[in-house]
C-alpha cells in the first residue's frame, strides 16, 4: 500500500522513515522524497498488512500520513491516446494495447505529475 508521509523538520533533523524502520521491523520502500532544510515529503509503500502499524508509527513521530487508495486517475473518456504521457513518464505507468488503447498501470505511479503536464486533454490527474 502505498502512504503519502509529510513532516517539519523544525522539531529536529530525526529520521523519521529509519526510525520507523527500526522500531517495526517493516521494510520501507520509498518511491520518491521532496526534502528541504525545513520539511519533507515522501511517497513509501508497506506490505497492505502492516500499513495502519507504520501510519501509527509515523503520525506518533509527528508526520501527517495519507492513505493512497489510487495513483493517477486517467478519464478514458477524455483520452485520445495519443501517447504524449508516454514518454515522460519515469515508472513506465502507461502503454499502448494491441488496439493501440492507452492503459495506466496506476500501481506503478510515483505521483511526479510529469503526464499531467504533458497531457494536451488533461485527462490525468493526481489523487491529492
Amino acid at each position: 500500500m502505498k502512504l503519502l508521509v509529510n513532516f517539519s523538520r523544525g522539531k529536529g533533523r530525526k529520521p523519521i522513515i529509519a526510525q520507523v524502520v527500526r522500531d517495526t521491523g517493516v521494510l520501507i520502500n520509498v518511491e520518491r522524497a521532496l526534502i528541504d532544510s525545513s520539511e519533507g515529503e515522501a511517497l513509501i509503500e508497506v506490505p497492505d498488512e502492516q500499513c495502519q502499524l507504520v501510519r501509527d508509527s509515523m503520525a506518533n513521530l509527528g508526520a501527517i500520513v495519507r492513505i493512497l487508495d489510487h495513483g493517477i486517475r486517467h478519464d478514458e473518456s477524455e483520452c485520445v491516446d495519443c501517447g504524449a504521457c508516454i514518454s515522460v513518464c519515469p515508472r513506465e505507468v502507461f502503454t499502448f494495447d494491441d488496439a493501440w488503447k492507452l492503459r495506466c498501470e496506476e500501481g506503478k505511479c510515483i505521483l511526479c505529475g510529469k503526464c499531467i503536464e504533458a497531457c494536451p486533454h488533461r485527462a490525468l490527474s493526481l489523487p491529492l
